[in-house]
């Protein structure tokens, strides 16, 4: 069909003018706008919108009944930031938050935006040794948490990873770890007047800010730059251990400020329901972030995603703007209850995270009234996102694609050998602009893998560019699984799995799920001695409490060492142990047009 050659990353941005002007046949784009980027910090960000709305609602906890204006909210961040301070850390430190949505994780982001620390965001669901990991990646100097959500004790992961947390008095100096020589302090959300050993108090934290440590935060706020670090974001990546994609504040607040002007954040009152994690950037960037640079107000209907206090916040609140996985959407549609409420004034709201079918789309623009509903495509070291569709195309275009090109960025189609493939044929979609990533944090030879001298940013995500310059997601070339929005390398399972005494080799593959999109399969090889003696049901009971439960595999398979398929070379073929997969557990594969964000 094509008869072009492949063309050089060099030549498509020498003609990016033309690919604007005239349709073009190369895989490539460039997202030329009028809009100016922003050259802002987080923290002027806000310090602006109290300027403009001090009185306005911003965030809102339905389940908790707190409702905060940009006013109370700057305050709030302002107090923490100086307690903060007063503790002894500095700019430049990292800051864990590990927790569900609440209202301390919010005030814990702008607290260390206007500090110029770096908050390093970990998911709640995390045990104690994916804390451990977390914790020495980075070197977090301070963790903010609760003592637990629902069945995980945080307080007892903490102390099985730093005893020494325990022989320190509440309220007194920091902690000395001889594990982690950079950790000092651990501050714990209140729970009524219970005293958890070596940990400050949140509450006594936020009032600890002196008129000196209000000084040093405007000269912090004065100095911080656009371009320093703002948000360190795990993700499962392609090799080894999830690695700390290292976001700014320029990268942030841009994409941001993108995503709701292509939404039309800035041009009517938006109310938007998120009961997506706060700990992705669906929920602090597109969500949070998104919300600030247009004034708007963010509803987090839950500590964690609750289908029917989705349906609900909705309901009371009035939501024009729905977030959510696919996962999410269906429970909400078929929720028992879901007849019981209004949805009359939704209007949009965004789709990503994981694979989803088509018909699901269709329902949420019929049934929710969704009309303008978008598709997001990207990933966590974009920022997140990389392409959007737009509400001027009609909603059934809007499904078959992940959109356009963000405004301010590149993106090309390329081959193996990284040259640009003509439009209509698959290959790795890469990323150059203003959302880039920093890096990979203390990672360099793993950024340079991924960031190529000349800044384009691989994917690992396969795709066809239209002749209209939108994408349709094919597949991935990274082995990652994707379950209902959590990114799970199966590298990391595999080799937590090995530690089991009766496993002798196991490989982890992504099978179909109609709920979750993606979930773990697990082919094992027991030892000789345990063949006919370990169940399934004993390596799941192994694994819990021990990996997040959505790493757990929901399959595992035993096999014989002849029936894993090999290369010539000795390789285990993972495609064909994921078809084989499918066909022996009767699943069929879902239809998609998304991908990670």
């Amino acid at each position: 069909m094509f008869s072009e050659e492949p063309i050089s990353l060099e030549e498509a941005a020498l003609n990016a003018n033309d690919v604007m002007v005239a349709p073009s046949r190369k895989s490539y784009v460039h997202g030329c706008s009028t809009v100016p980027l922003l050259f802002e910090t987080v923290g002027d960000r806000l310090r602006s919108a109290v300027d403009q709305v001090p009185d306005k609602e911003f965030l809102i906890f339905k389940r908790e009944g707190i409702r905060k204006t940009y006013s109370q909210v700057a305050t709030d961040a302002e107090n923490l930031a100086c307690g903060l301070l007063h503790l002894g850390l500095n700019k430049g430190d990292r800051i864990g938050i590990w927790g569900p949505n609440t209202y301390e994780w919010t005030t814990t982001q702008f607290a260390t935006a206007l500090a110029g620390m770096v908050l390093v965001n970990i998911n709640p669901s995390y045990q104690s040794e994916e804390l451990r990991y977390a914790i020495e990646k980075v070197g977090i100097r301070c963790l903010i948490t609760p003592p637990g959500f629902k069945k995980s004790n945080y307080y007892q992961s903490i102390k099985d990873i730093l005893p020494e947390v325990t022989l320190k008095e509440p309220g007194k100096s920091g902690i000395s770890s001889r594990n982690f020589t950079c950790f000092q302090h651990l501050i714990m959300f209140d729970e009524e007047d219970k005293i958890y050993p070596g940990a400050w108090k949140y509450t006594d934290v936020m009032k600890m800010g002196t008129e000196e440590d209000r000084h040093q935060l405007s000269k912090i706020e004065r100095e911080t730059q656009p371009d320093d670090s703002l948000n360190i974001q795990y993700t499962s990546g392609t090799t080894g251990q999830p690695k700390g994609a290292t976001l700014t504040h320029h990268n942030v607040l841009n994409n941001a400020f993108f995503v709701g002007l292509r939404a039309g954040y800035s041009e009517k009152k938006t109310i938007i329901c998120i009961p997506n994690p706060l700990y992705h950037c669906f929920g602090c960037v597109m969500g949070v972030l998104a919300a600030l640079t247009h004034l708007q107000t963010c509803v987090f209907p839950a500590p964690s995603f609750d289908a029917l206090a989705a349906l609900q916040a909705i309901h009371e609140e009035k939501c024009t703007a729905l977030y959510g996985t696919p996962t999410m959407f269906i429970d909400m549609i078929n929720h028992p209850e879901y007849g019981n409420y209004n949805y009359d004034s939704i209007r949009s709201g965004f789709i990503a995270g994981a694979p989803c079918p088509i018909t699901l789309c269709r329902r949420l623009v019929q049934d929710m009234h969704m009309t303008d509903m978008q598709v997001c495509y990207g990933t966590t070291e974009t920022s997140p996102v990389s392409f959007m569709s737009t509400r001027d195309d009609p909603p059934e275009q809007r499904i078959k694609s992940v959109g356009h090109i963000m405004d301010h960025l590149e993106a090309a189609i390329v081959d193996k050998r990284n040259c640009i493939v003509p439009r209509g044929v698959k290959g790795e979609v890469i990323v150059r602009g203003y959302s880039v990533m920093r890096c990979y944090w203390n990672s360099e030879e793993q950024t340079k893998k991924e960031i190529t001298q000349d800044r384009w940013y691989h994917t690992g995500d396969i795709a066809v560019m239209h002749d209209n310059g939108t994408i349709s997601i094919v597949g991935r070339s990274k082995d990652m699984i994707v379950r209902g929005g959590e990114n799970i390398y199966p590298t990391e399972v595999e080799q937590f799995l090995f530690k089991h005494q009766s496993v002798e080799d196991v490989h982890i593959v992504g099978v179909p799920d109609e709920r979750f999109g993606e979930v773990v399969c697990a082919w094992v090889r027991l030892h000789e001695s345990a063949e006919g003696k370990t169940t399934e049901e004993d390596i799941k009971a192994w694994c819990k409490g021990k990996i997040a439960h959505f790493k757990i595999p929901r399959y595992i398979l035993f096999k014989k060492e002849h029936q894993f398929p090999l290369t010539v070379t000795g390789k285990v073929k993972k495609f064909e142990i994921r078809e084989m997969s499918k066909i022996e557990l009767g699943l069929q594969q879902v239809v998609s047009h998304f991908s990670e964000l």
